[in-house]
C-alpha cells in the first residue's frame, strides 16, 4: 500500500491501494476509536459500494447508518445539507462519532461541510470513488456547497481524519466521469509537473487506466506539497485553480446540469492559455484535452461568463486572481482589477 502523509494543521494519511474499500473498516479503526458512523453517499455510488463498505465497517465493530441523496452537482445545496443534518440527528450522531464520505467530489464536499458544522465539528473520512475526487477534492480540506449566487460560495476548511483510495472503483466509472477527472490531472501536469503532462500526452481516454495508479499518486503528492505550504488558500495554493476561474463560470452558465466540473476546467484552462500563452503551449494543451474527450472552448459568450467570474470566491475587493502557465509545469498567479480582467478576456470575442 502507498501512503502519502499530509502535514497540515490536522495531519492525516492518504492510503492508496487496489481493494482498499473492502478493508476500509480496519483502516479506519486504526485512526478513529468511535464505533458509530454515518455514511453519506449518492444513489449511484451507494448502489455500487455501500454494501461493501458497511460489511467492512461491521467487521471492524463499527455501526453505521447510510444517507443517500440524488447524484449530481444540483444536489450540492442547502436543501441537501439540511436533510443530512436531520438524518444525523435522527441517527443519534454525537461529537465523538464520525462521518464517511463515499463518492465523488459532490459527496466529499457536502459531507465535509456537514462534518465541519454539525455539532460545531466532528471527524470525517474521505473514501473517494471517482478520479476527480481521488486526485483532487478529497485532499486538502476544502468543503463547500453551491448557492444561487455561485459555486462553492459557502464552505469551510475541514481536513479529513483519513483518505482511503481504491483504484478498483475507477474501473466502474462511465467514460465521461473518467474524462472529468482527467481534466484535473491535466491541470496538475500543467501547473507543476512536466513529466506528468508528458505521461498524460502519451495516453488517451481509452488506455489511461493502465497508468492510473502512478497518476493518482503523483497528483496527490503534488497537492500535498502545495497544501502543506498554504493550507488556507492565501498564496501558492491558488495555482490549483488553473482553469477554474472560467470553468466555474461555464458550469454556472449551464446551470450545473449538462456540463461537468471537469468539462468546465478543461475549457477554462484552454481559453486562458489561448489568451495569454504561446501557440505551441496552447496547441499541446488543446490536443491533450481533446484526447480525453474534453472541450477546449465554450459556446457561452464571454459577456455572459464574466459576471459569474466576478461573483467567484477568487475575487477579493475589486481584484480577481487567475492562473497562467506560460511553460508546462510552471504556474503563475496573476492578480488584476476586475475591470482589467474583463477587458483582457473580452478581447477574445
Amino acid at each position: 500500500m502507498k501512503t502519502i502523509h499530509i502535514g497540515t494543521s490536522c495531519p492525516y494519511d492518504v492510503l492508496i491501494e487496489r481493494g482498499n474499500l473492502k478493508n476500509s473498516g480496519s483502516l479506519i479503526a486504526k485512526v478513529l476509536s468511535s464505533k458509530k458512523a454515518a455514511v453519506i453517499t449518492d444513489d449511484t455510488v451507494g448502489a455500487l459500494y455501500s454494501e461493501t463498505l458497511l460489511n467492512s465497517l461491521a467487521e471492524a465493530g463499527i455501526n453505521a447508518s447510510v444517507f443517500t441523496f440524488p447524484h449530481g452537482e444540483q444536489s450540492k445545496n442547502l436543501a441537501t445539507l439540511g436533510n443530512i443534518y436531520d438524518f444525523l440527528c435522527d441517527a443519534g450522531i454525537t461529537r465523538s462519532d464520525f462521518l464517511i464520505a463515499l463518492g465523488g467530489g459532490v459527496v466529499g464536499d457536502i459531507t465535509g461541510f456537514a462534518a465541519a458544522t454539525f455539532l460545531r465539528g466532528i471527524q470525517f473520512v474521505q473514501i473517494p470513488t471517482t478520479l476527480l475526487a481521488q486526485v483532487d477534492s478529497s485532499v486538502g480540506g476544502k468543503t463547500a456547497i453551491d448557492i444561487k449566487g455561485g459555486k462553492n460560495l459557502v464552505g469551510s476548511f475541514k481536513q479529513p481524519a483519513l483518505v482511503i483510495c481504491d483504484s478498483n472503483t475507477l474501473h466502474t466509472l462511465p467514460s465521461e466521469e473518467l474524462a472529468c477527472g482527467m481534466a484535473e490531472v491535466i491541470k496538475y501536469g500543467m501547473i507543476r509537473d512536466k513529466a506528468l503532462f508528458e505521461l498524460i500526452e502519451s495516453h488517451d481516454l481509452d488506455n489511461v487506466l493502465s497508468v492510473i495508479n502512478e497518476i493518482v499518486y503523483t497528483c496527490i503528492n503534488i497537492k500535498r506539497s502545495v497544501v502543506e505550504k498554504d493550507e488556507f488558500d492565501k498564496g501558492e495554493r491558488m495555482i490549483l485553480n488553473f482553469g477554474h476561474t472560467l470553468g466555474h463560470a461555464i458550469e454556472g452558465w449551464h446551470n450545473y446540469t449538462d456540463y461537468t466540473h471537469g468539462m468546465g476546467v478543461a475549457a477554462g484552462m484552454c481559453m486562458i492559455t489561448k489568451r495569454f500563452c504561446s501557440a505551441e503551449i496552447t496547441s499541446r494543451l488543446v490536443k491533450c484535452v481533446e484526447a480525453y474527450k474534453l472541450p477546449a472552448s465554450s459556446e457561452a459568450p464571454m459577456s455572459k461568463l464574466l459576471p459569474y467570474c466576478t461573483k467567484d470566491k477568487k475575487c477579493e475587493s475589486d481584484n480577481i486572481s487567475y492562473i497562467v502557465c506560460e511553460e508546462i509545469g510552471n504556474a503563475e498567479i496573476r492578480r488584476v482589477p476586475v475591470a482589467e480582467f474583463t477587458r483582457l478576456m473580452s478581447e477574445e470575442e
